[in-house]
């Protein structure tokens, strides 16, 4: 197979594992900067150029869409779609994970368990505030990434003046009730065709409250309950992601779904695990070929 991925960082972690177990099982694999992709509409049919050749010979792609690319990697996406190709991530799926709000709207028509969250950047937000009490209430842009734009507010009186900075600065947010009984940790399992295939338990740093990897958090490999699998494997069904991430807390009420990443970083699941992710999504991509 002819397998790219969109990728804007060559020499990521990620982009390279899943360069090498593409090469290893015989695939003839690639990078596509998107930032360098052209697309257009000619005689109704949709034609993708990169850089100054037309792509026409592509099987299957793997999207690794950063956060700051996201509308222009989904168009891309989008267009490759309708040019027939695979991929382990669609569009709708990018899009609808990226926004924190929308994906718990789709999990919640689901019946997903996930924390109690309000949309903000409506006005009585003070009244909304009061239902989580006078205890910590977390505060998520709806975009942000690696723990970017999460803000702990250990007061309703906290709370109020962040989010009325917010509304004047016209930042969309949620709101989200705080689960102090995870102690700051997390889980991250990997989702690939219905399948948890790895895990990990994430800690944030000491001082810290965000579990992600990037901002100093340590990981341990662990096998999930039950319960969490069934949670994992049913989010990533309602959010239509074949392959993607799902962070999930344990409360005092079972997993609640955190957060849906529909472009998993790798290095810190394969470190900790020993498992090769990346050709299990190159298997999967073979899986679509049969």
């Amino acid at each position: 197979m002819n397998i790219a991925v969109l990728s804007r960082g060559e020499h990521l972690y990620s982009t390279q594992s899943l360069i090498k177990a593409g090469e290893a099982l015989n695939h003839n694999m690639e990078v596509i900067d998107p930032t360098f992709c052209n697309v257009m509409i000619e005689n109704g049919y949709p034609i993708l150029q990169y850089h100054d050749e037309i792509v026409d010979d592509i099987d299957a792609i793997i999207p690794r869409i950063g956060a700051s690319n996201t509308y222009y990697g989904t168009s891309i996406v989008r267009h490759f779609e309708a040019m027939k190709v695979a991929t382990i991530a669609g569009s709708r799926g990018i899009l609808d994970s990226r926004d924190k709000w929308t994906s718990f709207q789709i999990l919640a028509k689901s019946g997903i368990p996930v924390p109690k969250t309000t949309l903000g950047g409506h006005y009585y937000l003070d009244a909304f505030l009061k239902d989580f009490g006078e205890g910590a209430v977390i505060i998520k842009i709806l975009e942000g990434t690696h723990g970017q734009g999460v803000i702990l507010c250990e007061s309703y009186k906290n709370a109020l003046s962040t989010v009325e900075t917010l509304q004047t600065a016209r930042v969309k947010f949620v709101m989200q009730e705080y689960i102090a009984e995870s102690k700051g940790a997390d889980i991250r399992a990997i989702v690939i065709d219905g399948k948890v295939v790895a895990s990990m338990r994430r800690q944030a740093a000491k001082g810290d409250f965000r579990s992600n990897l990037h901002r100093g958090g340590n990981a341990q490999n662990m096998t999930l309950s039950d319960a969490e699998k069934t949670v994992a494997i049913a989010a990533a069904k309602a959010m239509n992601l074949t392959v993607c991430g799902v962070d999930i807390l344990q409360s005092k009420r079972g997993p609640l779904v955190l957060e849906i990443n529909s472009t998993p970083g790798l290095e810190g699941i394969e470190t900790t695990t020993g498992i090769d992710v990346s050709k299990k999504i190159i298997k999967y991509l073979e899986s679509l070929r049969k």
